[in-house]
């Protein structure tokens, strides 16, 4: 049936029984699922971001904790739950898509700011009350915003070190990525890893403050600096991965078992030495820094791209804090090589937007062609070119 708004494929929660369209989420259990958690702990308000511990636009299944609580799959969001109240904050891109995936449980609300975020917060929870939230999904600047929303409310921000939405989704979590990271070949790379360490170790020494380690937590950064790939997020050749980059050592924080034999030879050619990778697990992170961080040290990061769950365990005064690493920005940079890489990249992918047009000017007055065709015919073109390794999104397709 149509709403008051006269629509039926968005929710009506004004009538009763209210009115959901097919695509609407059943959030109801997995509320009271997390609810119970939450009392357990003593939280009485829970965030839940829609990121993941490396601030990815893109993130795997496995981290869509937003889109498994509430049924909201748009690529960005916030949830804050209470125990008697649950809301979700997007953007003006996502209100219709929200309106139609959210159940009843839900109140939209039309913004982003992380001020009305915290209003919200203010209203719902009683001074004296826990506001909690996993410090591994949020930005620092994310953090120190909550921070000073509700500082001096008699609310307490709480990091909490196990993700209750994870406890709660249990064994229906989808599992870690399990996909081999390898080598790229080294005619697609601009210059070999050992002379991008090298690069970094120099910009460490001219550095006034003397940097005596680079945190990199951007999965991009890992990737780049060690010209490995993996294919843990969807459109994104990247693996999860940390790395603490020192002048004598460079610890790579990975699932090892992944490593193809190959990527393992490359970054273990030079032990023992300071060009030797030291493999350690991904789960490791975060007591190495703290233990590192003990020590007489000075640690570079881009405030960009590291958790606060990481930061956090960094005394404030052997920080060295910029937006991004030193490896963003040099990664950002283009030699000859690459420049020359990107230029052969995009000839092959001309050819493949001219072979599209022409079929379209075919196809279209035969009536033969819809949005959805349409994307998926210029992915088959793009697949058939050497060297494809899948689009970098998926087709967004328009018509009219």
């Amino acid at each position: 049936p149509p709403t008051a708004s006269g629509r039926s494929d968005i929710r009506d929660c004004s009538i009763d029984p209210p009115y959901l369209p097919p695509t609407a989420t059943n959030s109801t259990a997995r509320l009271a699922a997390l609810r119970a958690t939450m009392r357990a702990h003593g939280i009485q308000a829970y965030i839940v971001p829609s990121t993941d511990a490396h601030m990815s636009e893109y993130i795997a299944e496995r981290d869509a904790r937003l889109g498994w609580l509430t049924g909201f799959t748009g690529s960005s969001g916030t949830s804050v739950v209470t125990q008697d109240k649950a809301a979700l904050w997007t953007d003006s891109r996502y209100w219709t898509q929200a309106e139609r995936q959210l159940d009843c449980n839900w109140e939209l609300q039309r913004t982003t700011w992380i001020e009305s975020i915290g209003l919200w917060i203010l209203e719902a929870v009683p001074v004296g009350g826990n506001v909690s939230l996993d410090p591994f999904l949020f930005s620092i600047d994310t953090w120190n915003s909550y921070s000073q929303v509700l500082h001096g409310s008699g609310r307490t921000l709480l990091p909490t070190e196990t993700n209750l939405v994870d406890q709660v989704w249990g064994d229906q979590r989808p599992p870690p990525a399990s996909g081999k990271i390898y080598t790229l070949p080294e005619a697609f790379t601009g210059s070999s890893w050992q002379e991008k360490v090298a690069g970094i170790r120099q910009q460490m020494e001219q550095n006034v403050r003397r940097p005596t380690a680079v945190l990199l937590s951007g999965l991009e950064e890992t990737a780049w600096l060690f010209n490995l790939r993996g294919d843990d997020i969807p459109y994104n050749p990247v693996f999860y991965s940390y790395t603490l980059l020192t002048h004598t050592n460079i610890s790579l924080f990975v699932d090892e078992g992944r490593l193809l034999e190959s990527a393992q030879q490359s970054l273990r050619a030079e032990c023992p030495g300071p060009l030797c990778v030291e493999l350690l697990g991904y789960e490791q992170a975060r007591d190495h820094l703290s233990r590192y961080a003990q020590g007489d040290v000075t640690i570079w990061l881009g405030t960009e791209y590291t958790n606060y769950g990481l930061y956090g365990v960094i005394p404030q005064e052997k920080l060295l804090e910029e937006s991004y690493s030193p490896v963003m920005l040099a990664k950002a940079v283009k030699n000859a090589k690459e420049q020359e890489l990107l230029r052969a990249a995009h000839v092959r992918d001309a050819v493949v937007v001219i072979q599209y047009l022409l079929w379209l000017e075919k196809m279209v007055p035969q009536g033969q062609v819809d949005e959805f065709s349409g994307a998926q015919h210029i992915d088959e073109l793009r697949r058939a070119q050497e060297h494809s390794r899948g689009p970098s999104f998926q087709s967004i397709s328009a018509s009219g």
